[in-house]
């Protein structure tokens, strides 16, 4: 199953992420050389938040990336939240779907 991550970040979310960023990108690299995220990135203009694409098999694998990030653990993200996506159209889809 795909989920997505949302993060929102604080206002003043760019003058202080020098100091995690390091920690926060090795997460990510990890949780992707495991297999469980498989892109991530900030949303631009304005940079206000971010997106996290997961591939596991139950949202408890991205809450556990939550809860060690140091983007949250620092009050750098303000609220996050996690949707289910239902992919139906690509080689990577989980539930490939062609029309009739």
């Amino acid at each position: 199953m795909h989920y997505l991550l949302f993060y929102d970040y604080c206002a003043d979310y760019l003058s202080r992420r020098t100091a995690f960023r390091s920690q926060h990108l090795k997460l990510a690299w990890e949780a992707q050389a495991r297999g469980e995220l498989l892109l991530g990135g900030a949303m631009d203009d304005p940079l206000d938040g971010a997106l996290l694409v997961f591939c596991c098999p139950s949202p408890a694998t991205v809450e556990a990336f939550v809860a060690e990030d140091p983007y949250v653990r620092h009050g750098l993200v303000e609220r996050w939240r996690i949707r289910p996506w239902h992919t139906v159209v690509g080689t990577d889809a989980c539930n490939p779907t062609l029309a009739d």
